[in-house]
């Protein structure tokens, strides 16, 4: 790989292209937020007119979730983000069916109930990265009752969309719920695969909302709380929700059910960066994806290594979950998928919902002068 030092005084902005890991805030949302900081900053479990005022905001956010996901506002309880929401929907669950191509906010839950001797089925992981609804047949033998499915709608690294549908009739026929994990899904795709679910969890920041906020969403019986404490949120999760972050999530709700269209312009461009990497890369996962991300090996060159020069070079990327970042192994998706090799050279690229052409031209030069060749 080329020395990138030389090229570290980049004259343009950076090209932000990690937007699985976080987006920025939509202005609308920064509003929302400040408006709420000026007028509704009080505790929201309070009774007196600071209080009121808060609560309505909290619960105007409540009721767009569950207007957005078809449930009861009811049941939808806030969390501090995705990783807490899948912790509560899935904490108690005496049996789980899921793979390794989950959060490692779900493979680490699965995890640890294995090692206190509940049940865990892990499914085959196909190299294209989309699980088979008919490998579950077999994954359910022999579980206890009220056991779970989890599953992804979306992978986090690759963007496969996964037969969410056709897995849930498969689960539920055997006797299992099932929770979907739609961080990544919300604002960018149609919510009708989701629509047999009996948990879902959402989280803020990835739909250009604040971070520190999200949401478990479910139907039937209510998750057992992980924290003691208050009544808050029906005494599901207890402390104090922040009415200023409950205004931006909300902000951001609003405009999720226009994402879908936004997003599907953005694949243009994913396909673009995709046939000029072509000669240099391999696409890691097959059939159905987000239209913004595209998960690449490279030959010959470590993920993190390449991540670092193209962030020298004015390009931010990543080579894997941002959860996982900091640790020297490779991706545990890719590695499912198709192995270390593979994995050891991967790059996960996931454009915004604004890039231009010419931003994928400045993001193919660099990629070229990182590793050291001419661009095509």
């Amino acid at each position: 790989m080329a020395d990138a030092r030389v090229y570290s005084r980049h004259a343009a902005e950076p090209l932000y292209f990690d937007w699985n890991a976080t987006t920025p805030p939509h202005p609308a949302v920064i509003a929302a937020m400040v408006e709420a900081a000026r007028s509704t900053w009080g505790n929201p479990a309070s009774v007196h007119a600071t209080g009121r005022r808060a609560r309505a905001v909290v619960d105007e956010l409540r009721e767009a979730l569950a207007s957005a996901f078809g449930t009861s506002a009811r049941d939808v309880v806030l969390t501090s983000g995705g990783t807490e929401a899948n912790n509560l929907a899935l904490a108690a669950a005496p049996g789980l069916v899921t793979s390794r191509l989950e959060h490692p906010s779900v493979v680490r839950l699965a995890e640890a109930l294995e090692s206190r001797g509940r049940p865990v089925r892990w499914l085959p992981v196909p190299a294209s990265g989309c699980l088979r609804p008919e490998s579950l047949d077999v994954m359910t033998e022999g579980l206890p009752a009220g056991s779970w499915l989890a599953v992804q709608a979306v992978n986090h690294e690759t963007g496969v969309l996964q037969p969410v549908a056709s897995l849930t009739e498969r689960a539920h026929a055997a006797g299992l719920r099932v929770h979907v994990d739609a961080v990544q899904a919300f604002g960018k795709l149609p919510l009708d695969e989701l629509a047999g679910a009996d948990r879902i969890s959402v989280a803020a920041h990835k739909l250009r909302g604040p971070k520190a906020i999200g949401a478990l969403l479910f139907r039937g019986a209510p998750p057992e709380p992980l924290l003691l404490g208050g009544t808050q949120e029906r005494g599901l999760r207890p402390g104090t929700v922040d009415p200023i972050l409950a205004a931006g999530f909300r902000a951001a709700v609003e405009r999720a059910g226009s994402g879908p269209e936004r997003w599907r312009q953005v694949a243009v461009h994913r396909d673009t960066l995709e046939r000029a990497l072509g000669e240099v890369a391999i696409v890691n996962g097959e059939g159905a994806r987000l239209p913004h991300v595209s998960n690449l090996s490279f030959a010959e060159v470590r993920g993190d290594e390449l991540v670092a020069a193209l962030d020298l070079l004015g390009v931010q990327v990543s080579s894997g979950s941002a959860c996982s970042a900091g640790t020297p192994e490779p991706s545990a998706v890719i590695t499912a998928m198709l192995g270390k090799a593979r994995a050891l050279g991967a790059v996960r690229v996931s454009l915004g919902e604004e890039v231009s052409s010419a931003e994928l031209e400045r993001a193919k030069a660099a990629f070229f002068q990182a590793l050291g060749r001419r661009g095509g």
